[in-house]
């Protein structure tokens, strides 16, 4: 059985971000998308990202699996600086984005092979399945898949590698409402299970406060720190528990003064 319970802190210091306008001369203008972000992530907790739509945490995501490059600041994996992606930080997209010519095995098997490591590791795969519980799956190709098993062998493929962090880019965003309340369940049993520093973006208040021990509210762009939560509610946690409901209101509320009463309804 594999188990891992290594995970990291993460350090955000002053970063700043922008992006070209569209359609603007080179140099001549850009997008402001974060403004002086200092955030700190400690190991093994679980913390979700929420703000108004387009306001940068996808952006800020990124950043953190070194994707991309910040204009200004630091980035921080305990001691060392984010400057390029790392197996070190598995991260999951909205869509699966699943190799369609590869079976399921060789997709979550991608990893291993790529640091050259798959003869060594081949008798660990077996383990991921179950993880995240595909097997009998191992031989089928995605589109043999429905949504939620195709996000789960995309998460599969992120574990794998044994990161030490975990970024989740609105993973559950194109589920059913049934299917994503259940990989919620699923999601949370591998954190605990496996102690992997969990980031994760989302747009769903209800999702946030389920899932996470800090909530990171956001402004519109350029975006800033408006609050950071601390979800003191005990796990499982109800959805009709007056503290889940009151804390709702309290993230629904910082969000109109971080959005606009337009933008608001997504939440919802």
């Amino acid at each position: 059985m594999v188990e891992a319970r290594h995970n990291a802190a993460i350090r955000i210091s002053g970063i700043r971000k922008t992006f070209p306008q569209a359609g603007a001369q080179a140099g001549r203008s850009e997008i402001v998308v974060l403004d002086n972000i200092n955030l700190n992530f400690e190991p093994g907790e679980f913390v979700s990202l929420i703000g108004p739509s387009g306001c940068g945490k996808s952006t800020l995501l990124r950043l953190i699996a070194g994707l991309i490059r910040p204009d200004s600041g630091e980035l921080r994996l305990d001691d060392e600086e984010i400057v390029a992606p790392g197996y070190e930080r598995g991260l999951v997209f909205q869509d699966p984005t699943l190799f369609p010519w590869k079976n399921i095995w060789e997709n979550i098997a991608f990893g291993p092979r790529a640091r050259g490591v798959y003869r060594k590791e081949k008798g660990n795969i077996p383990e991921f399945f179950k993880l995240v519980g595909l097997e009998g799956f191992e031989k089928s190709y995605p589109h043999h898949l429905s949504g939620g098993m195709a996000q789960r062998a995309s998460l599969a493929r992120a574990l794998v590698n044994n990161p030490k962090v975990l970024l989740l880019d609105e993973p559950l965003g194109a589920l059913d409402a049934f299917t994503r309340m259940n990989m919620q369940d699923e999601i949370l049993k591998i954190w605990e299970r496996r102690g992997m520093t969990t980031v994760m973006v989302t747009h769903d208040v209800d999702e946030a406060i389920y899932m996470a021990d800090r909530i990171v509210v956001m402004s519109a762009r350029p975006a800033k720190i408006e609050q950071v939560i601390r979800v003191e509610i005990g796990r499982p946690r109800q959805r009709d528990d007056p503290d889940f409901l009151e804390l709702r209101a309290r993230i629904l509320q910082i969000l109109h003064f971080a959005g606009s009463r337009q933008e608001l309804q997504y939440y919802l």
